[in-house]
């Protein structure tokens, strides 16, 4: 189900556009569920408004709450978006890899891309097996070239094997530090838009600021996953 946002300009300092007339950047964030792309990359998005960014999520399309809820956050952000219907059960039976991979082929206007954003392959807590599925699958079609992109990003957080709520990597290749405005827009967004509680898990877990893995070449990828930062 594609969405067209309509726009919504929220009131925060933000990187400003480029001066010359070439295109906009145009920027993919692929996730699992719908909230993901707010909870680990809502201040990204907010602070380059000036990107075409299209958002997709890929399980909860049927769910008349959430996929309603999710069309008013693209229309936060000034972003188009696509959902779909990936089995997202309490028992997290594995998915095959090329059966997300088309889901997401699906879903994509396109393949060419200035920014890609996505999660990393331990996810982002411990431990949701969708968050890890996607991963893989974004990763394994970026390495073949499938889909391509100027930069791909992975959120980059950590909980400590369930230690504490996630929390952003220090060491990770960009840590983003937001203003106050930013990150009172992704608080506004998770409980006025998709309505969660304050002192509901996603609010408590909702990064202050945001960290992110940074590859500007499937090598330098390959390279970072053999060295075993990152298993999958």
């Amino acid at each position: 189900m594609s969405i067209l946002a309509e726009p919504f300009i929220p009131q925060i300092q933000a990187e400003p556009a480029p001066l010359q007339m070439d295109p906009a950047p145009n920027a993919a964030v692929i996730v699992a569920h719908p909230d993901d792309e707010t909870l680990w990359s809502g201040g990204m998005i907010l602070t380059h408004p000036h990107y075409q960014w299209f958002i997709t999520t890929l399980c909860r399309q049927s769910d008349p709450d959430r996929s309603l809820k999710f069309q008013k956050a693209l229309q936060s952000y000034r972003a188009a978006g696509a959902m779909a219907d990936l089995d997202d059960g309490v028992e997290q039976i594995p998915l095959p890899t090329p059966d997300i991979q088309e889901t997401i082929l699906s879903l994509l206007p396109g393949v060419y891309y200035d920014l890609i954003l996505t999660h990393a392959p331990n996810g982002e807590y411990t431990t949701h097996r969708r968050h890890e599925e996607v991963s893989k699958a974004v990763i394994d079609l970026w390495l073949a070239g499938t889909i391509s992109s100027k930069e791909l990003l992975l959120f980059a957080y950590e909980d400590n094997h369930g230690q504490y709520l996630p929390k952003p990597i220090e060491t990770a290749h960009r840590y983003e530090t937001y203003p106050e405005a930013v990150r009172q827009e992704k608080y506004r967004i998770l409980t006025q838009v998709y309505g969660f509680d304050p002192k509901s898990w996603e609010v408590r877990a909702n990064p202050q600021d945001e960290a992110f893995w940074s590859f500007g070449s499937p090598a330098a990828l390959m390279s970072w996953l053999v060295r075993d930062e990152a298993k999958f």
